[in-house]
């Protein structure tokens, strides 16, 4: 699990085509050598991967992640390039702050930015979710978008917009968003729970 609360972000320093449509990925960091293990999850720009090396060169560390096919069609993975940034974040430990909200790491699937408004030091981001995701969306709720924590402004139909701080706007890839760009979106764990149980009949027998 995460809070989507990002630690820093990212840089690919290559792509590696595997057997069975699998993409080696390999990411510098900021995390030092000695606290990288080999099977930890790290959500990168959140989807959660899990680690299969590890090494420091230069005066950086690096980790490996190996993206599946699922993972290249559901996310932005499959475009991600050598220099391209992304969010990262470790996985939650039992005692950590929960700062954000609770995220899986699961992406679900890719929210479009349709315009954007640059205020004084913030910016509005206006977004259209996948149909099937839109009614997990609510006003005062919460999204992960490209792993980053944030709450839900409105909402209308497909439609949603969200506010960023100015640190998030220092501290994650959402500064550099344009009009157009998709971003890995995950619904609110708790929203899809909520339709689930609202989806069962009310006079089911229990098991």
């Amino acid at each position: 699990m995460f809070t989507g609360i990002i630690t820093h972000i990212g840089e690919v320093l290559a792509v590696t085509p595997r057997a069975e449509g699998l993409r080696r990925l390999r990411i510098a960091c900021r995390y030092s050598k000695v606290s990288i293990v080999d099977g930890a999850s790290i959500a990168c720009s959140g989807a959660c991967l899990t680690v299969v090396a590890s090494a420091e060169e230069g005066g950086r560390s690096w980790f490996e992640v190996d993206a599946a096919a699922e993972t290249l069609a559901v996310t932005t993975a499959g475009r991600w390039r050598t220099g391209t940034k992304v969010n990262l974040e470790r996985a939650l430990r039992l005692g950590d702050e929960l700062s954000g909200h609770l995220v899986a790491g699961h992406v679900d699937g890719l929210a479009v930015l349709t315009g954007r408004e640059n205020l004084p030091d913030m910016a509005r981001l206006h977004l259209r979710a996948p149909a099937k995701l839109a009614r997990f969306i609510a006003a005062k709720g919460s999204v992960a978008l490209d792993g980053v924590s944030l709450t839900v402004n409105e909402v209308k139909g497909e439609a949603f917009s969200v506010l960023i701080i100015p640190h998030t706007l220092k501290v994650t890839t959402l500064g550099a968003l344009a009009a157009g760009d998709e971003v890995n979106l995950e619904v609110d764990l708790m929203a899809r729970y909520a339709a689930r149980l609202m989806e069962a009949p009310a006079d089911a027998p229990p098991r």
